[in-house]
């Protein structure tokens, strides 16, 4: 792992003071979902509040939008039909960089289908920052105008799509260990003065009712996550949703493959500086920390808040059915470097070893008329 430069040291052992002192007012130990939502999103000293996250080639990780145009013009054609229906707006969680925002408006306003308003919830008043001067720079004043930014789900009726480009991954979760009493959380104590992991001891209601629903059988030492707070999440994001759509794109899989006996230590990433590696209470505040997404939870979460699932398939065929071949036809007679771009963003979105596999797409909808375009060849939501 690379090593911080002073002021981020010094950053990051000002977080590990705050969470010691908390870690001491609760007895000795907090859960990791309180460790997670601390490292990522403390106001002042948190991965997102520092306004130094990085995206893209020279950062800690690359996103979709991040790799070219390839990505929002097919997005935007899942889009159109939907805006077309509704009449209405977009509304995307998480915008990162603005990098998608900047793509997609022009893209949906060259199709005549451009949104009365773009709203972007993001918590991070850094990163909104960060995206208002992105936007401001890269659309024409007009488009720019449809931009505002909310720092949480809006409050009257909405109508339109909802956006979520690796937000779910991001959410706090909570880390659990088989043991033989059962499911039992993992959270976060003080040693020597280091993080370290720490076993709640008893059971815990919320993890033992959701395990139960679970019916799962897997070995003892076996070590996940489970986002418990994701139904109450997703009701937030999306109760005002009167007609329209929810795209949640992320990496993730299905519950089967989720919690496979095979899938011993679970799915937390870490990154710092483009490299991956597997010590997630190392250097809090400056690593971003994430969780695979299980999309049976959220078609689980979207069921219970009166959401329909239209579909669910992985980035590689969504895109397709989105009409990648459409987005791509003049590739070829590019330039070559163009070409090469363009060559190697494909690869990337597309290929199983890279994004075109371990990301999926699901769809939720509510009182629509019309299908969410790009499921109509390879929906798997018989998998879920």
């Amino acid at each position: 792992m690379p090593r911080p430069a002073d002021p981020e040291r010094r950053r990051s052992d000002r977080l590990l003071e705050e969470m010691a002192a908390e870690i001491d007012r609760r007895g000795g130990w907090i859960p990791f979902s309180r460790y997670m939502e601390l490292a990522l999103y403390h106001p002042r000293l948190g991965y997102y509040a520092s306004g130094t996250v990085g995206f893209g080639a020279g950062g800690d990780f690359v996103t979709a939008p991040e790799l070219g145009p390839v990505y929002a013009a097919s997005l935007a054609r899942c889009c159109l039909p939907l805006l077309t229906e509704t009449g209405g707006d977009l509304l995307e969680i998480g915008a990162g960089s603005g990098a998608l925002a900047a793509a997609l408006l022009p893209e949906l306003e060259r199709l005549g289908a451009a949104p009365r308003r773009y709203l972007i919830v993001d918590r991070s008043r850094a990163l909104r920052e960060r995206q208002q001067q992105r936007l401001r720079e890269a659309l024409p004043p007009g488009l720019y105008a449809r931009v505002s930014w909310l720092e949480g789900p809006p409050e009257a009726p909405f109508d339109g799509v909802i956006l979520a480009n690796e937000v779910l991954d991001a959410l706090p979760v909570e880390r659990f260990e088989i043991t033989p009493e059962g499911p039992r959380l993992l959270g976060v104590t003080l040693t020597g003065g280091a993080l370290a992991w720490r076993s709640a001891g008893g059971p815990d209601p919320r993890l033992e009712a959701a395990w139960s629903r679970l019916g799962l059988e897997l070995p003892v030492g076996y070590r996940s996550e489970i986002a418990l707070d994701l139904p109450r999440w997703l009701e937030q994001q999306t109760r005002a949703l009167r007609r329209g759509a929810a795209l949640f794109i992320d990496y993730g899989y299905p519950r089967t493959e989720y919690y496979h006996p095979q899938r011993r230590e679970g799915t937390l990433i870490c990154h710092y500086r483009q490299r991956g590696f597997d010590q997630p209470l190392a250097l809090p505040g400056l690593i971003d920390l994430s969780a695979f997404v299980d999309f049976t939870a959220l078609a689980e979460a979207a069921d219970a808040c009166g959401l329909e699932v239209s579909g669910f398939a992985s980035q590689a065929h969504f895109l397709i059915d989105c009409g990648l071949e459409e987005v791509t036809a003049g590739l070829m007679e590019l330039p070559d470097r163009e070409r090469a771009l363009r060559l190697a963003e494909l690869h990337r979105l597309t290929h199983p070893g890279e994004m075109g596999e371990r990301f999926k797409v699901m769809a939720l909808s509510r009182n629509l008329a019309g299908a969410v375009p790009g499921f109509d060849r390879f929906d798997r939501r018989h998998a879920l």
